[in-house]
């Protein structure tokens, strides 16, 4: 079965795209209307819903809505989590640029994989292309996600990361792969940036909720931030060797950089404007 969450409450374009399809019968499953804004209102009201409608369920997949699946990649992710014995399973989301001349930006950190091949991993940071067993739901949630992640993305983050610090084992499995339409706005160089300060920020603000409890956690977590703000330049440098990217160069930088202005308080919420976005 399918749930289609539609998280725009105004005109519901998607709902409407989706909707012949359920009520010819063509596919099984129901739309939801999340009307709380926010990518972690929507995930966590879809995924409550299925457990809610779909008692029996072994895996809930997850897509987003500028994806398009390859035909095998249901199996695929299924049989991953059984060859693995996973828990929790990511896959590739590989960028599809509006533009083809941009094709060049498919390797850069923001957009290229984490994983090349096959197998059990320490962390996913993405819910684009995901299977999730329905014992981990059980165990974390409802709610799912954080709501402070709502409009800065990361929620997902988080949420493997809890996952995974309660014993859940994760895999990833390259041959599932998703494609994912990129627009040109974000290849612009503004773009690039926010996004990578950005996943400083959200590397903060996990680390710190995985730490918390624990003796110092707070002077830990910064004082990582500033040993890989120091360290930027070089791994940096490394990185613009390497690559002739300039850009992929300063991925680092950024990165540290908005590990450290999360401290400050610094949240950069690029999802609150989607048309910039």
């Amino acid at each position: 079965a399918v749930i289609v969450m539609e998280n725009e409450t105004e005109a519901r374009e998607g709902a409407a795209a989706v909707r012949p399809l359920f009520e010819s019968g063509e596919m099984p499953g129901l739309v939801i209307i999340a009307h709380e804004r926010g990518n972690c209102s929507a995930y966590n009201a879809g995924w409550q819903m299925a457990i809610l409608q779909f008692p029996n369920f072994k895996y809930l997949l997850v897509i987003d809505d500028d994806e398009i699946a390859e035909p095998d990649w249901l199996e695929r992710m299924c049989k991953a989590a059984e060859t693995l014995r996973a828990d929790i399973v990511g896959g590739p989301q590989v960028p599809v640029f509006a533009d083809p001349s941009h094709a060049r930006w498919a390797e850069h950190p923001v957009f290229a994989p984490p994983y090349r091949e096959t197998g059990r991993v320490p962390a996913i940071y993405s819910s684009g292309n995901l299977l999730v067993g329905r014992n981990v739901l059980k165990a974390m949630g409802p709610p799912f996600l954080d709501l402070r992640f709502n409009f800065m993305g990361g929620g997902d983050s988080d949420f493997l990361s809890r996952s995974a610090q309660k014993g859940f084992v994760l895999g990833w499995c390259a041959e599932a792969k998703v494609n994912e339409t990129v627009p040109a706005r974000r290849v612009e160089a503004d773009w690039i940036r926010a996004r990578s300060l950005r996943n400083g920020v959200i590397s903060t603000l996990v680390e710190k909720k995985k730490r918390a409890g624990t003796p110092f956690a707070g002077i830990k977590v910064f004082l990582k931030s500033l040993a890989l703000l120091a360290a930027s330049p070089l791994r940096g440098a490394i990185r613009l060797a390497r690559t002739g990217s300039l850009t992929t160069g300063l991925y680092p930088v950024y990165v540290a950089l908005g590990r450290v202005l999360a401290e400050f308080g610094y949240a950069n919420e690029q999802y609150r404007q989607p048309e910039k976005n």
